[in-house]
């Protein structure tokens, strides 16, 4: 026998201890002492002392071979298991087999060793006095447990023999509608939903066999509403009876209802109650093989959109998509699919059909949506442009179905409003190639790839430089030079102008600061910076008073160009951010002014310090046209504002605009745009040259 005994961190128990120990519990007339051990893939006894082999009537040869299952007939195999636990003590009362056949009942504890491959097991009898106080304490426990069960709010079975409830508390029966009476016995059964019946009674005999398991299921209550559950079985075993189980229940009805409406509304438009473009794009991938065909694709954005928001507000706007998106279920065939993409804009999902079919179905769309709705004592007609796409050959993910989509939507509002439009490849080519230059002018941003040019900028009094404007380049390293006129727009585009322009900004103010440390008094003055429409906002003047921190530099080396279509967009909030970069001590300019179709009598109100006479009236000079030129330089003396003209490219015209009163000019014939350190070393070659 092998007996454990506790240790501390610096000290054993010394021999002599375990020794006496041992030596008590061998002679013991009161202590029935066995040990059990793992042989072979069965427990069998292995010794016993004089107290056990008495009361069993076993001698000590005979009862080295006996296997232990033997000495406890009414166990199975899985309640051997719980009394033979590796991990923990155990305790039952059984009637124990003796020698003669004749069953004793026992209280029997079971201990495991460290190793878990040997147990000692006591065996108490309950015929003596201490063990039917021992028995009337577990009664006791056993009571008291009941009464727990009975009133916990988790509803739970009982059952001491297979299927067969012995006992049910409250809060199932409150779960089901049913009373106890109704549920004893295999009553309870009734309650299991016939799709899931099948199912539990799997678990449960499993549950009987020793496992512990769960299945989902719903029971039907008596009032015929179903409730979504969890049952948890686990084993259980009454001495005398036999292999049993107790269940647990946990209703998850309400919980699975939240959780479909939160999926829902994840993937659903919360107005039109349409898929929204996740499950769009869930829906094209489930159905989407490469190389097949038969899937289809239809784009819609409704015209002229906007106008009803900004005439009649923006409830009629919702009014109207509501509207759309009932039409679009009406007209579609059973199975298509209709989602909200965002905004104005719909997409209908076909499966098997061509070419010809899809532009059928965006046909009778179109006819749909064209008819007349009242929407705040107005008849509208909400006409809608659509492009249709079917899967080919070319597409190799499903996303890129959808991207075709949108570009067929796009030649036809192109086109003309109210059409509709089947994808045409070319377009499809230049919208890829358009996507990949994109990603490239991203990275270029993000790598900081982007090149600053400097172009001197000069006062026509006494023809010295004043200042430079930067001008962003990109070179790039496969496609060569690209012009500003086509990543600029882009940039607008996609999204990329915020970081565009603050690349822009931060690299002129390092620059500024280089060419002061280089240069000292001969450094440029200022240095122009373009502005997109994009950026005017309540985040510019704080960006550019952290620029102009980070590098030590004052406001006032610094002016920001606006084009007056930017200001036009929201002339009250341009207002609002013009006068926190003036109030900042920045300078202000209009770049390409008379171009657009600004406020004559707004100017007159906007805090900015310079007008810019845009290249095409300089070139007219050319032509012996001076009119405009002249109108914007007279217009801005009368307003106090200086003016810088651009695209100066001969004497001539520099003499003319000297003339007509321009403060400043600009151009590839004066200077050319110049690299930082060129800039540096052309301004420093001015001032030696003046000296």
């Amino acid at each position: 026998m092998s007996v454990s005994m506790s240790t501390t961190e610096h000290h054993t128990v010394p021999p002599e201890i375990v020794s006496t120990v041992f030596y008590s519990a061998t002679v013991s007339e009161s202590l029935a002492i066995l040990v059990a051990e793992t042989i072979g893939g069965t427990q069998r006894l292995t010794w016993g002392n004089e107290s056990a082999l008495r009361l069993l009537g076993y001698g000590i040869e005979d009862l080295r071979v006996l296997p232990v299952g033997r000495l406890f007939p009414t166990l199975g195999g899985g309640e051997l298991k719980l009394l033979l636990r590796r991990e923990r003590a155990a305790r039952m009362t059984l009637p124990v087999r003796t020698a003669s056949g004749a069953d004793l009942e026992a209280v029997v504890v079971t201990t495991p060793s460290p190793g878990g491959r040997m147990w000692t097991v006591r065996l108490l009898s309950t015929a003596n006095e201490q063990e039917r106080a021992l028995r009337a304490t577990a009664d006791a426990h056993e009571r008291r447990f009941s009464a727990l069960t009975e009133r916990s709010p988790v509803p739970t079975l009982l059952s001491e023999q297979g299927m067969r409830l012995a006992h049910v508390n409250d809060a199932f029966c409150s779960l089901v509608g049913r009373r106890a009476e109704q549920l004893l016995g295999t009553g309870w059964i009734d309650t299991i939903h016939e799709d899931d019946l099948d199912g539990v009674i799997e678990r449960v005999a499993a549950a009987l066999e020793g496992d512990e398991v769960e299945i989902q299921a719903r029971l039907v209550r008596d009032d015929g509403t179903v409730r979504t559950t969890v049952i948890r079985f686990a084993h259980l075993f009454s001495p005398g009876v036999g292999a049993g189980f107790v269940g647990t229940i946990e209703d998850i009805t309400d919980r699975l209802a939240f959780e479909a409406r939160l999926a829902h509304q994840a993937n659903h438009d919360p107005l039109t109650g349409l898929p929204n473009r996740t499950l769009l794009a869930q829906y094209v991938a489930a159905r989407f093989v490469s190389g097949t065909s038969g899937l289809a694709c239809l784009f819609l954005d409704l015209d002229n959109f906007k106008v009803v928001n900004d005439s009649l507000g923006h409830t009629a706007g919702d009014e109207l998509l509501v509207e759309v998106a009932d039409r679009l279920r009406a007209t579609v065939r059973p199975g298509d699919l209709v989602a909200r993409f965002g905004g104005d804009e719909f997409v209908v999902v076909c499966e098997d059909v061509d070419e010809d079919a899809a532009v059928t179905l965006a046909g009778r769309v179109s006819d749909a949506l064209a008819q007349p709705m009242r929407l705040g004592g107005v008849d509208v007609r909400p006409y809608a442009s659509v492009g249709v796409t079917v899967q080919t050959a070319e597409h190799v993910m499903a996303e890129e179905l959808i991207r075709d989509c949108d570009i067929a939507m796009y030649q036809a509002k192109a086109g003309g409003k109210g059409r509709v439009t089947v994808l045409d490849q070319q377009a499809r080519a230049e919208a890829r190639e358009k996507l990949r230059l994109v990603a490239e002018l991203r990275d270029a941003i993000e790598g900081c790839e982007i090149s600053l040019y400097y172009q001197p900028i000069f006062g026509t009094q006494d023809g010295a430089p004043v200042a430079v404007e930067s001008l962003a380049r990109w070179n790039h390293r496969e496609r060569g030079a690209i012009s500003p006129a086509t990543f600029v727009p882009l940039a607008e585009e996609s999204g990329l102008i915020t970081g565009l322009g603050l690349l822009v900004l931060e690299e002129t103010c390092r620059q500024i600061a280089d060419w002061d440390h280089l240069l000292g008094p001969a450094a440029p003055p200022r240095a122009n910076v373009n502005v997109s429409a994009l950026q005017l906002d309540d985040n510019l003047p704080a960006q550019v008073a952290a620029a102009l921190e980070r590098h030590g530099l004052d406001p006032s080396r610094i002016s920001v160009e606006i084009t007056e279509s930017a200001l036009m967009k929201d002339p009250d909030s341009a207002r609002a951010v013009l006068q926190q970069l003036r109030d900042l001590g920045v300078e202000l300019a209009i770049d390409d002014f008379g171009t657009g179709y600004s406020s004559l009598a707004y100017l007159r109100h906007l805090p900015v310090d310079c007008l810019k006479v845009d290249r095409s009236f300089v070139a007219e000079l050319a032509d012996g046209h001076a009119e405009i030129a002249s109108a914007v330089i007279a217009l801005a003396g009368n307003l106090g504002l200086r003016t810088v003209a651009e695209g100066v490219e001969t004497v001539e015209q520099a003499e003319e605009l000297a003339r007509l009163g321009a403060t400043y000019l600009q151009g590839f014939s004066l200077a050319p745009p110049m690299t930082g350190g060129r800039t540096a070393a052309w301004f420093a070659a001015r001032s030696g040259e003046e000296r």
